[in-house]
């Protein structure tokens, strides 16, 4: 079989990284790339991944073997294919952002006849004020 023209991992984990990034920044705005806590659990994702990757495909034993003519063939650090961050990115990412979207929706109540009835959340009835319950 010939060798493709251009490694179609490498292009799938390296354009995934702006589409998920424009996906932010023009349609869902979610303002998660202003949060500390998203750049706190991507540096928590990658340093697992480091360990974790580093094992699976570390030259002298892999575990995970890719095909050389799928993926560019730099690896850094420890024989991890870079296109593995960049994919741990998008995935990440996306997942976050698709979390977030959903929860800012209303809960979706259904009626009697089965059809969907948008509506906003009921808050607990309280507890009406009156005079202690004697014992």
């Amino acid at each position: 079989m010939a060798d493709p023209l251009v490694p179609e991992y490498t292009v799938a984990a390296f354009a995934s990284v702006p589409v998920v990034v424009a996906l932010e920044l023009v349609v869902l705005r979610t303002g998660l790339f202003r949060r500390p806590a998203y750049w706190l659990s991507l540096a928590i994702m990658f340093a697992f991944q480091v360990l974790v990757d580093g094992w699976l495909t570390k030259l002298s034993a892999p575990i995970v073997v890719y095909a050389p003519e799928h993926s560019s063939g730099v690896r850094f650090p420890w024989d991890i294919p870079v296109e593995d961050f960049a994919f741990g990115f998008s995935l990440i990412t996306l997942t976050l952002l698709l979390w977030e979207r959903l929860a800012r929706r209303p809960p979706t109540v259904r009626r009697r006849d089965g059809r969907a009835a948008w509506s906003t959340p009921r808050r607990p009835a309280s507890p009406e004020p009156g005079p202690a319950r004697e014992r």
